[in-house]
């Protein structure tokens, strides 16, 4: 989800929730503790220049279990953050503390907001020399095509 989509459906919502992948809600008495951009500039593996501008949110668990932000208060929140610096519509990734600092991309469900691993990735698969997986056959074994299917 980019920015200015996340701003648009907070104004639609009464409660602020975030929901892990797992489908748990992440405790209510979370706080935010920054919203900004990164922005990455980096050679791939095929030697292609690239750069990535994010718009990051860091969720932070406190001792205060009587805290609870608001969506009209984040909404302020982020209005404090775009009169000091620019945020452009680029999507939104999500930084909470797991095992290490954990990123997640999210989107609207009807509960809130849904946080979906983010993973890595080869952004040069046709020039970084590493094979696509192929379909394993057992020598020996037939293989039953359906009639349409396009296997045969």
């Amino acid at each position: 989800m980019k920015y200015f989509e996340f701003k648009s459906e907070l104004q639609k919502q009464e409660l602020l929730a975030f929901i892990m992948p797992n489908g748990i809600s992440f405790p209510a008495h979370f706080h935010i503790t920054e919203i900004g951009r990164t922005q990455k500039q980096f050679v791939d593996c095929g030697g292609t220049i690239r750069n990535i501008g994010e718009i990051n949110i860091q969720l932070w668990l406190a001792d205060d279990i009587n805290h609870r932000l608001t969506t009209k208060k984040l909404l302020q929140i982020m209005q404090e953050t775009e009169s000091k610096i620019i945020l452009p519509d680029e999507e939104i990734l999500v930084e909470l503390q797991g095992k290490t600092i954990e990123k997640y991309s999210i989107m609207k469900s009807d509960f809130g907001f849904l946080l979906q691993a983010t993973q890595t990735a080869c952004l040069a698969e046709d020039s970084c020399g590493i094979p696509k997986e192929k379909i394993k056959v057992v020598l020996g074994q037939s293989i039953a095509c359906k009639p349409g299917s396009g296997c045969c």
